[in-house]
């Protein structure tokens, strides 16, 4: 090492990084310990790494050991360019981060609570960096469930922590609803985050690109263990956020293992982050997790390069795992004594004290006086936490559905209340210059809501290229109005596309709305199923603090000769899924009108589109006045009957009403409900339709299996039995997968003749 004086501890880090053993003969030799165990360490060798890193993509930079993995700081007080007095506070601040640790366990015992713990020593370097390095309410922190250290670090207090561990009433991540060592602070901007390893690099990715958009002084850091870049959709992060080019840091804290999963099962680079070297615009530096000071010089490479606007940056911090996995765990099942050992002697807490007192910034006494002051400091928080009340039981629906009050400032006025129970005639165009098809309804809401609040955004599959909008052309026209900042393109990566919008809320929930187009078609939402059921849960999860406002698009159902994978519909799987909204319009103007309140109204919603309908003359209809809302939660009748209730939504409304047609000449009078919201659902209209007829039929394409229609049934059953004369009855696609050629696909799916024949034979019962 150079023994020029460095002015800041990242110029003299950077150096010590980057010339490893060769350094100053004055420079301190920390022992670099690697698992011994005689089959782990053949496996985990170094082989990996060129002896050049010089070919790498464009904007694409290494920094850090080059061959011989991470190497801690071999400089003296005066190299490492930090004052006394900070040292001091950092070594009692990760002093105090293991106390905390080590009580999380005794409270296990005590049978007091902390049933989940996953031990953070051996982490403590790389977390306390990182937590030092965030800036409280300017940055955005994204932990995961090994994070006390870091939590610590950032501004979470003891007791803040305790109160988490102890899964209290005023924890404030989420008053116990989440797992204990899942810690958040979203006041200061530590983010509350998935028991999903490694799914919250996909909100650190979104949330950086809004950073950038609205060109905020701020970072988002994501922080998590090697195991979880495993996961197709940390990759998605990763891709996405070097071809955007976000301000985001990947804080990669490799202990070797997952579990009980050594990492060279996870993959043939045993730096994890050596996977990641061919992504553009991405600085990798590696560091010792379990030195502080070449931590913090890592972390603040990575902070300069991302707020020079160079790209994202990964910190690979090669740690140890002093304990086992958590609390369910023995680790002495697949490790050996020689490799505990060895991974001791790594001690960051153990190390830093030893170069503190060597370099005369403390002695022991004065080292054993902070613990003395620690314990006392964890008492008293300890004290005040166990005292603090249990989870409320009472409070368990709280938060679980989002407010349906409208939240935008604009003015607006609701449709006529007498089309929810009460039948009102309405008038299809019949000529093309009359009202609006299907998907004119949507693309000119999409516009209308894009002019009034700057601050919506769409992306998705094929969203927007020169003249083309969407597969479907929905989008059609939105680019060029609205620019390629607020209406882009997305990779083919549906994980990446709704998770991506979890984080991009976060910047500014209460202002931000975001459409994502969540599938081409609804076949293939499946993969953003993990990022979904986040969503679903972020306002209950957080108790209230987090509520994002997302609305995603999918193209559903059948009747266009799709064939297994274009023909799918999902709402019988949404709809078990608490803390969102499904709707599902089968005319233009419900398309216009539950776009709109769903573009107005906080939270999630999950808005179908038949697209069997886009272009079809049936689902034309006249536009709604302007401002014109049509509320969640209320069915519409259309049309009026007294012998049996059709109840129905989607493509089977229009199926139904032309058997209603039919049946009408036999003298069978059918009522047709149209539901048009799923959740939440019109019980009333339901319910008034049925103990108006006494016969109840459900239709929906679905499959009858599993589908909606049997909670429909359930409902009825269970509320209005003594006016049934007939059992419910149901229609729906047969329970095998929609086949493409059009005899296979008129085979399985409703038709107006099926819904006629069941209707006959109900009403015949």
């Amino acid at each position: 090492m150079p023994t020029k004086t460095k002015n800041t501890i990242a110029d003299t880090m950077k150096t010590s990084s980057t010339n490893g053993k060769n350094g100053d003969s004055n420079a301190v030799p920390y022992a670099h310990h690697t698992l011994t165990s005689e089959d782990l360490e053949q496996e985990y060798a170094f082989s990996v790494v060129p002896p050049s890193l010089d070919p790498l993509p464009d904007g694409a930079v290494l920094t850090g050991p080059k061959a011989d993995g991470a190497q801690s700081f071999r400089g003296n007080l005066k190299q490492a360019g930090v004052p006394k007095e900070t040292l001091i506070a950092w070594y009692k601040l990760m002093h105090l981060g293991r106390t905390l640790d080590d009580a999380a366990a005794n409270y296990l015992k005590k049978a007091m609570g902390w049933s989940y713990h996953a031990p953070c020593a051996g982490h403590e370097g790389i977390q306390a960096a990182a937590g030092i390095s965030f800036r409280q309410k300017q940055d955005y922190l994204f932990p995961y469930y090994r994070d006390l250290m870091t939590c610590l670090a950032a501004g979470m207090t003891v007791e803040e922590i305790i109160l988490n561990g102890l899964s209290k009433e005023t924890d404030i991540a989420g008053g116990g609803r989440h797992m204990s060592n899942h810690f958040a602070k979203m006041s200061i901007g530590i983010q509350n985050h998935s028991s999903l390893t490694n799914n919250h690099a996909q909100h650190t990715t979104g949330c950086a690109r809004a950073i950038k958009y609205y060109e905020k002084d701020s970072v988002a850091i994501f922080s998590g263990g090697e195991s979880g870049c495993s996961e197709g959709y940390f990759y998605e992060a990763l891709n996405g956020a070097t071809k955007e080019m976000v301000p985001a840091i990947f804080v990669i804290q490799n202990n070797k293992y997952g579990i009980a999963v050594p990492v060279f099962d996870q993959t043939a680079n045993g730096r994890v982050a050596d996977n990641f070297r061919g992504f553009a615009n991405l600085l990798i530096t590696y560091c010792d997790g379990c030195d502080i000071l070449d931590s913090y010089r890592a972390m603040q490479e990575a902070y300069t390069w991302v707020q020079s606007g160079k790209g994202a940056a990964m910190v690979h911090a090669d740690c140890v795992r002093m304990r086992s996995h958590s609390n369910s765990d023995r680790d002495s099942l697949y490790r050996s004594q020689e490799e505990l050992a060895n991974a001791a002697k790594r001690d960051p807490i153990v190390q830093f004290r030893d170069w503190l007192i060597r370099e005369n910034v403390l002695t022991l006494p004065e080292c054993e006086a902070i613990h003395e002051q620690n314990k006392k400091e964890f008492y008293a928080a300890a004290e005040k936490a166990e005292a603090a009340p249990p989870a409320d039981p009472a409070t368990v629906l709280d938060f679980s559905e989002a407010p349906l009050e409208i939240a935008r400032p604009y003015p607006w006025i609701l449709e006529d209340s007498d089309v929810n129970i009460n039948f009102a005639q309405y008038t299809i165009p019949r000529s093309k210059e009359e009202g609006l098809f299907f998907i004119d309804g949507i693309n000119h809401t999409l516009k209308e809501e894009f002019r009034l609040n700057p601050n919506t955004f769409i992306w998705g599959e094929d969203m927007a290229n020169k003249e083309k909008g969407g597969v479907f052309n929905v989008s059609k026209g939105m680019q060029q109005e609205f620019g390629p900042k607020r209406v882009f393109n997305a990779p083919i990566a549906e994980d990446f596309i709704v998770g991506t919008a979890d984080g991009f809320c976060r910047v500014d929930q209460d202002n931000i709305w975001v459409v994502v187009e969540g599938a081409e078609f609804a076949d293939y939402f499946w993969p953003a199923m993990e990022s979904f059921i986040e969503l679903s849960h972020e306002y209950w999860r957080t108790k209230g603090q987090y509520l994002p406002n997302i609305v995603i698009r999918i193209a559903s159902g059948g009747y266009i000769q799709g064939g297994l994978y274009h023909s799918q519909n999902l709402e019988g799987m949404f709809t078990t899924i608490p803390g969102v909204r499904i709707v599902v319009p089968s005319f233009a103007d419900d398309a216009q009108g539950l776009l709109r309140s769903a573009m107005r109204t906080r939270g999630v919603t999950v808005y179908l589109e038949p697209k069997a309908l886009y272009y079809a003359q049936k689902a034309r209809a006249f536009s709604l006045r302007d401002n014109e809302l049509v509320p969640f939660g209320k069915a519409r009748l259309r049309r009026a009957g007294n012998t049996l209730s059709i109840i129905t939504y989607g493509n089977t409304v229009h199926l139904s009403i032309a058997a209603a047609a039919a049946l009408s000449a036999e003298g069978i009078e059918c009522e047709v409900l149209d539901l048009r919201s799923l959740f939440p659902l019109d019980k009333e209209a339901i319910l008034a339709t049925v103990q108006k007829t006494g016969r109840a039929l459900v239709v929906h394409e679905d499959k009858i299996t599993g589908g909606f229609g049997g909670e429909i049934a359930a409902l009825i059953t269970e509320n209005a039995f003594t006016n049934l004369d007939a059992p419910v009855m149901r229609v729906g696609s047969i329970f095998t997968p929609v086949g493409f050629a059009k005899q296979l696909e008129d085979a399985i799916l409703p038709s107006a003749e099926k819904i006629a024949e069941a209707a006959r034979k109900l009403a015949g019962w």
